[in-house]
């Protein structure tokens, strides 16, 4: 495992274990943490709002004696805080969950503005953190973002922050905070952890035919998430590199690349501007998969049904077709379709990228569920529902 120093010389892993994704299989989630660390990852990073996350990792690192050998990084809702009072109540519920009595990495958590981080301050949380910090219950404070790069840019002037978050990938290089954001913090002395470095996914597994020969000619060692990795590890200004892995085999990949990194030839480094080109064309809805949209009051798989969009544009109308099928259960009974969104905005407020959801629905239901499909889809129930009749007459 290759490491970055933060603000006060820590030795961090480039690659850090992203909580939000852990498996349902709790057993394989134990392995996990448990591999992850003997390999040499020494940073988690959970959150209050991942389910069951921050409890899962505490009883994990409590259970095998590991919480000496991993920095811990959560974080503040801080939307859900009215009051100062309530900057206590999450946080004594945190560390409950981590089974911990100090925070290593304290996150203000999903700041979109400017005027967000003024409301804490008349809160009065630069008094709290100060305090917190005094009695060692945290260690280092820092926030992470999504919105435009000049409140950013306001955000990262306004405060003495240890660190920070980003989303930040070869494909959303100048989205949100940006290289331009990146390179701010690391002028300032602030170190830099990257969110959605394979942009839910999409950099490893979503890529156009064309794009995954590009890289193959380049390096055909490389896989198309080691060519997403090691163009955030050539940069210096990269700190930790999170990856929300929910499976020991993508894990163990991602270690090895992290491990195997080496600076990027210029040969290798010209291959992405055509990539990029390439998937922008196939790349329509920029969703993550970060799942905040969720749950949705009429049951709609918000994330499943735009990524079936995407689907469609890069690998072809009928790949998107059956996730779509797959993500509303439309030949069923009681489908999930987006038609029955009834635009009550719930899932906007909560979106980190800033996405037109229910327009956006409305647009994904118009190419799936056009008259043609909707007839097949009448002929496919019909045929469902008598083979269930004669299931039941046979039984």
């Amino acid at each position: 495992m290759q490491y970055r120093e933060d603000k006060h010389g820590n030795k961090l892993s480039t690659l850090g274990l992203g909580c939000m994704r852990f498996s349902g299989n709790n057993k394989e989630t134990e392995k996990m943490i448990l591999e992850a660390i003997e390999k040499g990852v020494n940073f988690f990073d959970t959150a209050f709002i991942y389910p069951n996350s921050e409890k899962r990792l505490g009883e994990i690192l409590k259970k095998h004696d590991k919480r000496k050998d991993v920095f811990v990084a959560t974080k503040l809702p801080h939307s859900k805080c009215v009051t100062k009072y309530d900057f206590d109540k999450y946080f004594s519920i945190q560390l409950e969950r981590l089974q911990t009595n100090y925070i290593d990495y304290y996150f203000i958590h999903n700041i979109t503005d400017f005027e967000q981080w003024t409301n804490l301050q008349k809160l009065g949380i630069e008094d709290w953190i100060r305090e917190k910090k005094e009695t060692g219950e945290i260690k280092q404070i820092g926030f992470s973002f999504h919105g435009t790069c000049d409140d950013f840019l306001k955000i990262l002037d306004s405060y003495d922050w240890e660190f920070c978050m980003i989303q930040y990938n070869y494909y959303a290089e100048n989205y949100q905070a940006g290289k331009t954001g990146l390179l701010k913090a690391f002028e300032r002395g602030v170190p830099v952890m990257i969110m959605e470095p394979l942009l839910g996914g999409k950099l490893a597994t979503g890529l156009p035919e064309q794009a995954l020969k590009m890289f193959k000619k380049s390096n055909p060692e490389l896989m198309p998430v080691d060519w997403a990795f090691w163009w955030l590890w050539n940069q210096k200004e990269v700190t930790v590199v999170l990856s929300g892995m929910n499976t020991l085999e993508q894990m163990q990949h991602n270690i090895k690349s992290a491990t195997n990194f080496k600076p990027l030839t210029d040969e290798e480094k010209s291959v992405y501007v055509d990539v990029v080109r390439l998937f922008q064309k196939s790349y329509k809805i920029p969703c993550t998969n970060c799942n905040y949209c969720l749950p949705c009051p009429k049951g709609i798989n918000i994330p499943s049904c735009l990524s079936s969009y995407n689907t469609g544009a890069s690998q072809g109308f009928m790949s998107g077709m059956r996730q779509y099928i797959t993500s509303t259960a439309v030949v069923s009974k009681n489908p999930l379709s987006p038609r029955k969104c009834n635009k009550c905005g719930k899932c906007e407020k909560q979106c980190p990228q800033n996405i037109e959801i229910t327009k956006t629905l409305k647009k994904v239901a118009r190419r799936y569920e056009n008259p043609f499909f909707r007839f097949l889809l009448g002929i496919v129930r019909i045929v469902m529902v008598g083979k269930g009749r004669r299931a039941k007459k046979e039984n």
